[in-house]
């Protein structure tokens, strides 16, 4: 328990530096975009590739991708009842808002969980997988389909082959697979770069709380209401169901199929809403609430379930 409630330390401070370097605004007013597009692009990758080149595959693809799934499932399931049945949105609004019922921030947050308190970056990676390879291209068809927006249907399909993080995935399973022992000359300089991904995503997410004001008249408070709790209180205990009593999971493995289902809702999901300009208001603060949830979230679920 100390060493998570250590790892947690670690991540707020982080953040809080972030922040405060916001609020001072060192780097301008990009800053945020800037070092987010750094870590998509370049350190994250190179951090997955490491882990996934060293990892053992039988641990990241287990049931934990089989409880993301059904978790992730569920609640935008049920999210989707409830617009049709209560909120009456419109498909594209239902979307975003299924969306952050389920798509969990694996990349920004999930990273840095997964290194400082589960204790490996493997243990987000079927998760990542899953949204990206999955979870995106039906999205997105769905919103390109229900709204005006002029991606393609090819642009869709190919969008998981044209992202960094799932090509640098590919390559380190392969790598593992294949049982090819690369030199240690060969590793370091990903090491180096993916050593900067958990800080540079920490920081960016940081700065990007600056003059954040959610629940504002007119943006849709009952839809965001329903995401936040499906997502920041829904999903975890869904998960654990599944995976206590369905899987038999425990110790270690519990734990990090609940922590990773209590992840804040992807920042991904804002930019899909930005892309349609469809659910806008609801993707931002649904980003912005189910974040500071999962602090509080996190903290109770390691306290109970943390061997």
């Amino acid at each position: 328990m100390g060493g998570v409630l250590t790892g947690f330390g670690i991540i707020a401070f982080v953040i809080l530096v972030g922040y405060v370097a916001g609020r001072l605004r060192i780097g301008g007013s990009t800053a945020p975009f800037v070092l987010n597009r750094i870590a998509f692009f370049v350190t994250n990758p190179a951090l997955l590739f490491v882990t996934l080149a060293r990892a053992d595959l039988h641990v990241v693809f287990s049931t934990q991708l089989v409880v993301a799934a059904i978790a992730a499932v569920v609640c935008a399931g049920v999210f989707v009842v409830l617009s049709r049945a209560f909120f009456r949105t419109p498909a594209p609004e239902t979307t975003i808002g299924a969306l952050g019922s389920g798509y969990v921030n694996a990349n920004n947050i999930g990273l840095p969980v997964a290194v400082y308190v589960l204790g490996s970056a493997s243990f987000v990676a079927p998760v990542l997988l899953l949204q990206l390879i999955v979870f995106a291209p039906i999205a997105l068809t769905v919103l390109d389909t229900t709204s005006r927006g002029a991606v393609s249907v090819r642009s869709i399909l190919t969008q998981p082959i044209r992202n960094p993080m799932i090509i640098a995935s590919v390559l380190g399973i392969l790598v593992d697979v294949s049982g090819v022992t690369l030199p240690d000359a060969v590793y370091r300089p990903f090491e180096l770069l993916g050593g900067a991904a958990v800080p540079l995503v920490l920081m960016a997410f940081g700065m990007s709380l600056v003059g954040a004001r959610p629940l504002q008249a007119g943006t849709g408070r009952g839809p965001i209401v329903a995401a936040v709790v499906l997502k920041s209180a829904v999903m975890p205990l869904v998960a654990f169901v599944v995976a206590r009593f369905v899987f038999g999971l425990g110790g270690q493995s519990l734990f990090a199929a609940v922590a990773l289902a209590a992840l804040p809702t992807a920042q991904n999901v804002y930019n899909f809403a930005a892309r349609y300009e469809r659910g806008m208001a609801v993707a931002r603060d649904v980003v912005l609430l189910t974040t500071i949830f999962a602090v509080p979230s996190l903290l109770l679920i390691a306290a109970l379930l943390a061997p």
